[in-house]
């Protein structure tokens, strides 16, 4: 069934893409709520005297994605603790909001906020508030889909405003506990995982794995890829067309070296992955999720039962 949720987290210019990418999410517009005049323009808006907020509402279909994962998407976008804005956008207008729709969305945004603040990733309080659904008044269309229309712009303002720097070091470190992580991976599967390093290419030990089966995150054992959606791209790195579920993975901008990038990290650790480039075959989405061997494990088809996939086992019937 197609639900809405409505969340502002500073610009929403910043806020369309993390969501976007998403298998259920249906749509995502850009607009103002919360605030005491109709049909407000960005220019009134931006003057703080409206009371409304920049937010976005998502159409999503909670049979494909449920409103716990995209609260989950909607942390990792933003800077909880701060309620004067958002990183260098400042105000009432950038403030960080859960607009809730139903007394069902409230009581699962509460139950959010409070894991959060118990798991004590900020050192300060979280100053998002969790407020009724009001009136969304869209944006005007030049602001709709700004990702797509204007990706030079949108990446610079991203990385610029120190959106990108803040979840980078806030979320990336937070999610794992790294010296035991240190004693359970090998040195290369730590370094890919947890400091986001790249294995030499053609040197690593699934670019040519052939064999049917699943790979799984080497950290949470989390099911990411199948050999059916495996092929050979010949850059010496895993490829595949797609995850299982796309909800195993979150994709962030990643600048590096002067270059921006697509990078993977599983949802559950948060681990790095690899990255994905437009580049795959055409006739099954054109994509390339080029991963890291390191970040996977392999567990054949004939080995899944034992391993404790069996319920995976449908990914493999003709």
């Amino acid at each position: 069934m197609n639900k809405l949720a409505t969340f502002a987290g500073g610009c929403f210019w910043c806020m369309v893409k993390p969501f976007d990418q998403y298998e259920g999410v249906m749509k995502v517009v850009s607009g103002y709520t919360g605030g005491h005049t109709k049909n407000p323009t960005y220019e009134e808006v931006c003057s703080d005297t409206t009371g409304h907020i920049e937010a976005i509402q998502i159409t999503f279909d909670d049979e494909i994605i449920t409103y716990e994962e995209l609260l989950n998407i909607y942390w990792k976008q933003i800077d909880p603790t701060d309620g004067g804005g958002q990183f260098n956008d400042r105000g009432h207008k950038y403030k960080t909001v859960i607009f809730y729709h139903d007394e069902k969305q409230k009581e699962l945004a509460e139950k959010s906020k409070k894991e959060l603040e118990d798991s004590k990733i900020f050192n300060l309080p979280i100053a998002t508030e969790i407020l009724p659904a009001t009136v969304f008044y869209e944006a005007e269309d030049y602001h709709q889909d700004y990702y797509k229309k204007n990706p030079n712009h949108y990446y610079r303002y991203y990385v610029g405003s120190g959106r990108y720097l803040f979840t980078k070091e806030s979320w990336d470190r937070n999610n794992v506990d790294r010296e035991l992580l240190k004693e359970k991976l090998t040195p290369i599967q730590f370094e890919v995982t947890q400091n986001d390093k790249t294995e030499p290419p053609f040197k690593n030990e699934y670019y040519d794995n052939k064999e049917e089966g699943i790979y799984v995150d080497i950290v949470s054992g989390d099911l990411l890829f199948s050999s059916k959606d495996k092929f050979d791209s010949g850059c010496g790195w895993p490829s595949f067309t797609k995850p299982v579920k796309e909800t195993s993975i979150m994709e962030k901008s990643d600048f590096t070296n002067g270059m921006f990038r697509t990078e993977v990290r599983s949802s559950k650790a948060n681990s790095h992955l690899g990255h994905v480039f437009n580049d795959g075959p055409k006739e099954f989405g054109g994509l390339r999720y080029c991963i890291n061997s390191a970040s996977l494990k392999f567990i054949p088809k004939d080995k899944m039962i034992e391993e404790g996939y069996e319920k995976y086992l449908y990914l493999f019937n003709d």
